[in-house]
This record gives C-alpha cells, sequence and structure tokens, in this order.
C-alpha cells in the first residue's frame, strides 16, 4: 500500500539539558547542553511514522535549496520525497528542555510564506496513492488550487484524511475524516462545546465525518448525524509533540485497509497513547546497536533470523550496573522460554538519569562485554532513553521479560508489545542480592 503524505515539512530541533541554578544576572535557568537532535516536522513527521510502520510512503511538500532542507531530506533517508519549491526558507522550531521538561521554542521562518509551487512531479504521486493524508502546517501548500483539484479526483478513489491548521486552508469537501484537536475545533467553529463544532464544522466543511480529538479524553466522532464518544487511556506525559500526527496516520492506514470511521478512529486514539506512552517523538530516535565484532551482538539480524525458523524472541532490560548471581539467574530463566535473548541495556547517560551522578559504578562498554559473555545472552541493545520503548520497538520481541513483584498487565512495555502479538512476563526477584546492596558493601570496604 502506497500512502502518499502532502504538507508542510519542517525542521524540528531538540536542545536537552540539565539546569541546576538560575543565570545571576536574570531569574532564568542555566541549561548545560547535553544533547542535540533534529528530525523533520510536520507532513514530515507523519511520513516518517507511516514509514517505520512498513508502509511504502510518498512525501509531497515543498522545500527550500537552503542547507536546513539539506538537514531535512537526510532526516527523511529512506523515504520517497516529491517536492516543489518553497520560495522560502526552511522553517525551523527548536525546543529547549532541561531536566526531561520544556522551558523554551524558537522559531525561524515560521512567518508567513510566500505560496509555493506545485509540480506535476507532485500531482502524479497523488494520483498513484492508494490512501492520502493531508498534513497542513499553514504554509499554503494545502490552499493551492491544482493541489486541491487532484486530491479532490483521488479522494473520489481512495481514502482521504486531512489534519488541518488554525492558519491553514479549508479541508476539501472530498475527505472522508477531519482531524481538529479540540482546541482548534472550536475556535475554527467560534464555540465552546466540542460537540456543537464537530456539527458546526461538518456542515461548513461538507466532508463525511469530523472528529474532534480531546486528549486522554479520547475523541468524538461525527459521522452524518451520529455522534459517538470514543474513550482513551490516560497516559501521563510532558510531552505530547506529535500525538496528533499519530492519530491521524493511523486513522489513515486503517481506512485504507477497508476499515470503518469508527474503527479507523478508536485504533488511532490507542496507537496515540501508545506512541506518548513510549515516549513520544523520542521513541523515534535512532538506536544504538551494540556491536562486539561478531554476530553475537547485531540484535536485530538475530531477532530477524530466529523469526524466520519460527522461533521465540525474548527480550529484557535494565542497568545491570554490576552484574551479580540474581541477575545471571534472572537472564538465564528468560532465555530458557525462548530462542534468543537480547538484552536492552541502558546507557551511562540514561542510568545518570535514572540512578544518580555516582553511577553507573561499571562503564557501558564493559557493561555490555560483560553481559554478552554470558552464554544466555545473544545479543545486547544500548539505549540512551529513561525507558527500552525505543529498543523493544526495534526488535519486536515475542516475549518481554522484567523481574518483580507486579503484575505484567502494569508493565508500561505491555501495550507496546501488544500492537504485534507480543506479551510481557515478570519472574520473581532473588531476594538479597542487588546492585544497590552491593555497591554499599563495596563503600564500606573501601
Amino acid at each position: 500500500m502506497k500512502i502518499a503524505v502532502v504538507g508542510d515539512t519542517l525542521l524540528d530541533e531538540d536542545i536537552d539539558g540539565t539546569s541546576t541554578r538560575l543565570c545571576p544576572d536574570a531569574p532564568v535557568p542555566v541549561i548545560e547542553v547535553g544533547d542535540r537532535s533534529r528530525r523533520a516536522g510536520g507532513a514530515g513527521l507523519v511520513a516518517t511514522m507511516l514509514a517505520r510502520d512498513g508502509h511504502e510512503v510518498v512525501l509531497v511538500t515543498a522545500l527550500s535549496d537552503d542547507a536546513r532542507a539539506e538537514q531535512l531530506r537526510e532526516s527523511l533517508a529512506g523515504i520517497g520525497v516529491v517536492a516543489g519549491p518553497s520560495h522560502a526558507p526552511t522553517p525551523v522550531k527548536t525546543r529547549l528542555r532541561t531536566n526531561g521538561l520544556p522551558v523554551g521554542r524558537l522559531d525561524e521562518g515560521c512567518e508567513e510564506p510566500p505560496a509555493p509551487e506545485v509540480t506535476a512531479d507532485m500531482l502524479a504521486a497523488i494520483a498513484a496513492a492508494d490512501a492520502v493524508i493531508v498534513a497542513d502546517y499553514g504554509r499554503r501548500l494545502a490552499a493551492d488550487e491544482t493541489l486541491r483539484a487532484a486530491l479532490a479526483e483521488r479522494a473520489a478513489h481512495v481514502p482521504l484524511v486531512w489534519d488541518p491548521h488554525p492558519r491553514g486552508a479549508t479541508p476539501i469537501a472530498q475527505a472522508h475524516l477531519v482531524t481538529p484537536n479540540q482546541a482548534e475545533a472550536t475556535a475554527a467553529a467560534g464555540v465552546r462545546d466540542a460537540d456543537e463544532a464537530a456539527a458546526v464544522l461538518r456542515e461548513r466543511w461538507g466532508c463525511a465525518a469530523v472528529v474532534v480529538t480531546l486528549g486522554d479524553q479520547g475523541a468524538l466522532l461525527l459521522e452524518g448525524d451520529d455522534a459517538v464518544r470514543l474513550s482513551a487511556l490516560p497516559v501521563a506525559t510532558s510531552d505530547p509533540c506529535g500525538a496528533g500526527d499519530r492519530f491521524a496516520a493511523t486513522a489513515t492506514t486503517v481506512l485504507a485497509e477497508g476499515g470503518s470511521r469508527r474503527a479507523a478512529v478508536r485504533a488511532a486514539i490507542d496507537e496515540a497513547g501508545s506512541y506518548l506512552a513510549a515516549g513520544g517523538v523520542a521513541s523515534l530516535a535512532s538506536r544504538e546497536i551494540a556491536h562486539l565484532g561478531d554476530d553475537r551482538g547485531d540484535a536485530r539480524a538475530i531477532a530477524e533470523a530466529v523469526r524466520a525458523r519460527g522461533g521465540t524472541v525474548v527480550a529484557t532490560g535494565g542497568c545491570f550496573d554490576l552484574v551479580h548471581a540474581g541477575h545471571v539467574r534472572t537472564l538465564e530463566a528468560a532465555r530458557a522460554l525462548g530462542d534468543c535473548l537480547i538484552v536492552c541495556l541502558n546507557s551511562d547517560d540514561s542510568v545518570r538519569r535514572l540512578k544518580g551522578p555516582q553511577r553507573p559504578i561499571i562503564g557501558q562498554q564493559d557493561r555490555v562485554e560483560l553481559l554478552s559473555a554470558l552464554a544466555c545472552v545473544d545479543a545486547v541493545v544500548v539505549f540512551d532513553e529513561d525507558g527500552p520503548e525505543s529498543a523493544i520497538e526495534a526488535i519486536r520481541p515475542d516475549l518481554w521479560i522484567k523481574g518483580g513483584d507486579y503484575s505484567a498487565e502494569s508493565l508500561p512495555e505491555a501495550r507496546i508489545l501488544e500492537q504485534w502479538g507480543g506479551r510481557a512476563l515478570t519472574l520473581p526477584y532473588h531476594l538479597g542480592r542487588s546492585t544497590t546492596a552491593l555497591a554499599s558493601a563495596l563503600a564500606q570496604v573501601g
């Protein structure tokens, strides 16, 4: 299935750091920069999500010819891009975060742009799509009449989902589903109630259905004269960036596979929640695979080979600082449940954020080497986030094993594994054996 993502592409950057003091000449935090990352935003983020889902994607957009546009193209490697000239600098949105929380954003090149140029190749890409999603970020591409005519024609044959923007173009009447959030819907309709806003907008736009997303309250779907509210499981997050894109992308694929609008919205709510639970945009960051010079270190290759012969892929995770007998027994028990065991290991930076500045006691590369030396461990994946969600999505294990006395259902990883039919299991701790206890004993010896 080929999905055309049509819309405005931005360059998103994150600057992450820590802050423990205020600036001496102003009451603002002093941020010690620890990490910088960039990715495609806007329609580019939607295309990235769909490509990672395994779909064939073509991004129909407008790009500049500046250095930032080259960075955008690099971040879109592996995704087909059909772009006309934007006639404007590449828009860049830089988020500043300290101690995991946002403190500000810098916008460059985000002022009102000139009209971009729509090419014949862009129109041809739309005409060849099996499904279309319009990600309008208010930069005038979705307002082009030639492009709108091509979208209307294609929508007569395949599903078209329109994700609108407050400064963007009016969705075409042929759209199968339009997906404003609550703030966008009530502002556009000039009312405070989401139900009333959905009715006003569906009549104004003439589209088949409007779904107003309501955050952790789920969504309101208005299809014809029938309105239904679908609930969501609350997800604690400080970074909702991209949740609307994830929602629209999932709804598009379900419609393209023949699902109803209600089924599409149900799946979209669940996927958006899973996306946030996995860390949001952080879950889309590249993963480091620790490779020690032999095949046992290549986690993806091992997992794919085991799956190809019908075997069971088992994974577990943790800091594994000062590996002890309890660790080894749990790892051996986990390996016995399947045909390979992949360990997802917190990086040094990740351990410091979780355990404090004095940890880890054993450095990352030594921990990788120690774990890889165990006969029960087939590969080690090093991840830099606070949790292993992104590593889990990269490996897609059949079983995720954790030690502890809590239920497997309570593990945040459980919902991620459900996406491909995996399961989370827990194994009991071995009492009296812990890294903290060992560290304390070593300190007494010193």
